[in-house]
Formats: structure tokens, C-alpha cells, sequence
């Protein structure tokens, strides 16, 4: 079973940077290397919301028009892991992010990595 470990979440003034990485367990990569990753993040009474997604090759990349020109997703297959790159930060991005992987043997979650932006 893979898991998934997210870290980086930080408190942050507005403006300010933070770059959360998500480690994947899944030391034969098999998984990893066909998967679709994604940081999806929820607000207290709102809903999941999707951030960002990635393919497997890294080449094609999607993401939340709230987030687009301050946010980037990358992926290192060699070290099976995928970071979020968040610039310019807002208050309205405080919120628990989450890695989601998505591969044809089904979807993963992690335990989420709360940040949180101040005013």
C-alpha cells in the first residue's frame, strides 16, 4: 500500500513563500511512475479543493485559476516525490493542503500539512 507523507506547512505572512513536498512510499517507483499527483487543499467550512495536478511525465500540469501564476507543481520520479511551489501567498490560501496520487491501481491521500497565511 502506497502512503503518502506531506510536509513544509508553515505559518506565513501574506506575501511570503512555503514549498510543501509530499514523499511517497513506494520503493519499487512502479506506482509512482505512472501516476497523476496532485495537492488539493480545504479551508475550515468549505470543501476540497483541487490546487494543482501533474502527469507522469511531468510535462502537462493543471491548475486552480486561483492559484495560477503563484503556484508551482513539480515532480522528481527518481526520488518518487512532488513538491508545490507557493508564492505571493494570500490569506485566502490558509488551508490544509493534501497529495493525492492516482495511478490504475486507485487513489492515495495523505494526512494533509496545514498552512496558514496572516494579514
Amino acid at each position: 500500500q502506497v502512503q503518502l507523507v506531506e510536509s513544509g506547512g508553515d505559518l506565513v505572512r501574506a506575501g511570503g513563500s512555503l514549498r510543501l513536498s509530499c514523499a511517497t512510499s513506494d520503493a519499487s517507483g512502479r506506482v509512482f511512475d505512472v501516476a497523476t499527483m496532485g495537492w488539493y487543499r480545504q479551508a475550515p467550512q468549505k470543501e476540497r479543493e483541487l490546487v494543482a495536478t501533474i502527469d507522469s511525465t511531468g510535462r502537462r500540469k493543471n491548475y486552480a485559476d486561483s492559484v495560477k501564476g503563484r503556484m508551482m507543481i513539480t515532480r522528481d520520479n527518481a526520488k518518487n516525490m512532488v513538491y508545490l511551489e507557493m508564492n505571493s501567498l494570500k490569506p485566502e490560501d490558509t488551508a490544509v493542503y493534501y497529495c493525492n496520487l492516482r495511478s490504475p491501481w486507485g487513489e492515495v491521500w495523505g494526512q494533509g500539512t496545514q498552512v496558514t497565511v496572516s494579514s
